[in-house]
């Protein structure tokens, strides 16, 4: 434990990319290997079960600290972050015996099933006998993920320092719903079983947003344009005659799309095939919410099937006869998609395949952007037909050409306290719009403005307040923000009657009053 909390504190002491990646390298290479797996998984947001709510943490803590519930709730809002605020105000008042991180965590695991006291004692136990910092990652260990600025990418590049496997490698067998419960670290990372890894994914090759320099000094007729289909990433993959459906998040969700199983016995053996499941119900694509109705579900009823019929349209192959041909050009790539969709797939199969565009100029190509609305798109892809397909993100293969955002001026009505550095600022904000005479809340944003107009708004929120509830605010309806949201849908889930995606302050419109701002209908207007 002592050596996983010297390399968090580490970490987070530093914002340079190679001091942190020499740093879990050195930690992959010298700590035990159940250590260095579950390092991995806690690092990746792999944490075991919660054996004890927080609400229970924090009354103990404010019992072990001897503060009134509402100063402790204070300085937690205060710090922002739970396990860090348990960490500062414990003492630690004895030594303990410092077990490793994988005994810390079987110790966890265990704790599950017991009861309420015994669970207390075990966590007041540890609170006391770790030093401040142990005592943070162990609080993190039971309540969530670790900020510190360490993505996938970069811990992958660490353990191919300390393994010498090449990162792209590592990063192919970090991928799926892997667990150190049913894994080592010589399983999964040294020497995996061929047999263990048919359910594997790829990880995912993902755009930048285009660049004007590449209008610029490009020709477009060296890119793939497809449109941007706005549904849910994922990768079909048919193995030893079986299949299996992967989010872009890693979840594997093959049983919520039971329609696409067959495919496993009428495709090639060693298929995988990089797409987009889309709503699709009488030859059209639909919204995106309706999509989220298959998700949400714990069973797929044949009902729910008829409701919200899919497709997987089909964007690349990424293996063909068993054998990964990622590294192949794009062209190529789409060449066999091509053989595979027209010899192997007909008209019933709930498959589709993305229509490469062909234009000779790029203000060709900005018009067909601009049908993307009639077309239910994004916008566009673009994608450079040499490019083999990467791992993740990396500039100049792919890039993504959104259509401008949807807008609408709204009446900021709630704010709550943000978190981290924001922690005493009112930084997530919540808008409503105009029906008769009656703000309707619609949408909630937190991104957009700058560190300046964050403190005027925090200001306003603290002189305004109408109403308390927790750390949320209602305040007086007097400032205007055009927000603005990628997408929009209806839905029954939320009072306003409308859902957007992806909503984010465009502007503050100092120049409007709270009455100018635009109306539900108006909103519903923007369905069409």
């Amino acid at each position: 434990m002592k050596r996983f909390a010297a390399l968090i504190e580490q970490l987070d002491q530093s914002n340079k990319t190679n001091v942190k990646v020499a740093a879990l390298a050195e930690y992959f290479e010298k700590a035990p290997q159940k250590d260095a797996l579950w390092a991995v998984a806690l690092l990746s947001h792999r944490r075991p079960s919660r054996p004890v709510t927080t609400t229970l943490m924090r009354a103990w803590a404010a019992e072990v600290t001897q503060l009134p519930q509402w100063l402790f709730e204070e300085s937690y809002h205060i710090v922002g972050d739970l396990a860090e605020t348990i960490a500062l105000l414990v003492q630690q008042n004895s030594s303990g015996s410092n077990p490793s991180l994988s005994q810390c965590i079987d110790e966890i695991i265990a704790l599950k099933p017991k009861s309420e006291e015994e669970k207390k004692e075990y966590i007041l136990k540890q609170w006391e006998s770790l030093s401040t910092v142990e005592r943070f990652v162990f609080n993190k260990i039971l309540t969530g993920g670790f900020r510190i600025g360490v993505s996938q990418k970069l811990m992958t590049r660490a353990l191919s320092k300390a393994t010498g496997i090449d990162e792209n490698i590592i990063a192919h067998r970090l991928m799926g719903q892997w667990s150190p419960l049913t894994t080592t670290f010589d399983q999964l990372l040294l020497h995996p079983n061929p047999e263990d890894q048919i359910a594997q994914p790829y990880p995912f090759f993902l755009a930048y947003a285009l660049e004007d320099t590449v209008m610029k000094n490009e020709d477009c007729k060296e890119y793939r344009i497809e449109h941007k289909w706005d549904g849910m990433r994922a990768q079909l993959i048919l193995r030893k005659g079986k299949p299996f459906l992967w989010s872009r998040g890693e979840e594997l969700i093959t049983d919520k799309f039971p329609e696409l199983a067959f495919l496993a016995e009428t495709l090639p053996e060693g298929t995988v095939v990089d797409g987009e499941l889309l709503p699709y119900k009488n030859n059209e694509i639909g919204d995106f919410n309706a999509l989220q109705k298959r998700i949400g579900r714990k069973t797929i009823s044949q009902k729910l099937r008829q409701e919200v019929p899919i497709r997987l349209m089909l964007y690349d192959l990424l293996e063909w006869n068993g054998k990964d041909i990622r590294s192949l050009p794009l062209h190529k790539r789409q060449a066999l998609l091509t053989d595979l969709y027209k010899n192997h797939i007909t008209d019933e199969m709930p498959l589709l395949l993305s229509e490469s565009l062909s234009f000779s100029s790029w203000e060709d190509v900005a018009k067909e952007r601009e049908r993307a609305n009639e077309k239910r798109s994004e916008g566009l892809m673009i994608k450079r037909k040499e490019a083999p397909y990467e791992v993740g993100r990396k500039k100049g293969g792919w890039w993504k050409w959104k259509s401008d955002p949807k807008t609408i001026d709204a009446v900021l009505t709630y704010a709550m306290r943000g978190h981290g550095r924001r922690t005493n600022l009112y930084t997530d904000y919540t808008f409503a719009l105009w029906e008769n005479d009656e703000l309707v809340t619609f949408a909630k944003a937190y991104s957009g403005l700058t560190d300046a107009e964050i403190k005027k708004v925090d200001r306003f929120v603290k002189q305004n307040t109408l109403d308390q509830f927790g750390p949320v605010r209602q305040v007086k309806p007097e400032l205007v923000f055009e927000i603005a949201f990628e997408g929009i849908a209806v839905s029954t889930r939320h009072k306003s009657g409308i859902a957007v995606r992806f909503p984010r302050i465009l502007r503050w419109r100092h120049d409007k009053k709270s009455k100018d701002a635009n109306s539900l209908d108006d909103l519903k207007k923007l369905l069409t």
